[in-house]
């Protein structure tokens, strides 16, 4: 079978001719899944999208249409996909799970130890020769808070190099992770965590009760030399309160791996006029450091996250299914409706 991907990246695309060998034939596009591009799908029944696809009821409905009976998400977040409209459709819809939550983890370190020790700063500076100290000092992590939001594989994967940090531990969740609780760290209201935090990372989903969970208010009750760090999803923070909070002259600095309007991301966006005064405002800060939602990008993650959208597809074809399937032929888990 023939199956058609979208927004495979140039460095994807050799894990996905290797996972599909010997078994199905795959056509890697670059281009997104959207409205626009959805027609290109006809005569596909299986259709792989990426985390930043617009699959919407419209999209749905043109790639049914189609004859398009499955799609295969390469990402974990599905908050792009209309699953009540794939269910009325009598589409199955898959997604990975679980990947390294080790890239993720590690990245999100990435981010917070480049702006606390102003590595951005010092690189610009360095490639005009110019080695000035000035603006560069950082601080020392260790006997520091680092408040982990989402303490699941990622949180805790991050949770475990804040230990070997030498950090105090602060926690919310839904649920405790025991192993967290083992490396001593403390789970308390949000409200304390973003009040306490020296480090302040995000690692839960976007739903409904997370979207802009770092708000006005919790950023208004963070220290004012905090760092803020997010490489979950963009939704989770109110931009538009960040920028006051920055222009305000608060916060050591922020690592941003997403944004809220996550489209934008994946495209290269250098000669177009930026329409968005939020993010324009937002990349004016010298102690904000932007990236291309890339934490997860490593070989080990892409190609688990590939072996796992190929094992959804043969699921799929041989008519079972498995955990990472959020509705099979038309029917919702009953935790979904």
């Amino acid at each position: 079978m023939e199956i058609v991907a979208f927004g495979v990246q140039a460095d994807e695309r050799p894990f996905l001719d290797k996972a599909f060998a010997g078994r199905h034939q795959v056509r890697s596009l670059d281009v997104f899944l959207n409205r626009d591009t959805a027609p290109i799908a006809r005569g596909y029944e299986i259709v792989s999208s990426s985390v930043n696809a617009d699959l919407g009821a419209d999209v749905l409905q043109t790639l049914a249409a189609g004859g398009t009976k499955m799609i295969a998400q390469r990402s974990t977040g599905f908050n792009n996909i209309d699953l009540e409209a794939a269910a009325d459709l009598g589409m199955s819809i898959g997604r990975v799970s679980f990947y390294s939550p080790h890239a993720v983890a590690e990245f999100a370190w990435t981010l917070a130890l480049a702006v606390n020790r102003r590595i951005v700063r010092a690189t610009n500076r360095t490639r005009n020769f110019d080695f000035r100290l000035d603006g560069l000092m950082g601080r020392d992590l260790r006997g520091r808070t680092a408040g982990v939001v989402g303490t699941g594989k990622i949180g805790e994967a991050f949770t475990r190099i804040a230990h070997g940090f030498g950090m105090n531990l602060l926690g919310w969740d839904l649920v405790e992770n025991p192993r967290c609780v083992e490396l001593g760290m403390k789970y308390v209201p949000r409200e304390r965590l973003f009040a306490e935090a020296d480090l302040v990372t995000l690692h839960v989903p976007l739903v409904a009760d997370t979207r802009r969970i770092v708000d006005a208010a919790a950023l208004a009750a963070m220290k004012d030399d905090a760092i803020l760090v997010n490489s979950s999803r963009g939704g989770l923070v109110d931009t538009a309160a960040l920028v006051e909070t920055l222009k305000a002259g608060r916060l050591t600095g922020v690592g941003l791996d997403v944004y809220e309007e996550e489209a934008r991301f994946f495209f290269d966006k250098s000669l177009d006029i930026i329409d968005d005064d939020t993010l324009a405002r937002l990349m004016t800060f010298g102690n904000v450091l932007v990236t291309s939602h890339q934490a997860y990008f490593t070989e080990e993650a892409v190609g688990q996250i590939v072996e796992a959208t190929v094992a959804n597809i043969e699921d799929y074809l041989a008519h079972r299914t498995n955990e990472n399937m959020l509705v099979t032929r038309g029917q919702l888990p009953v935790a979904g409706r």
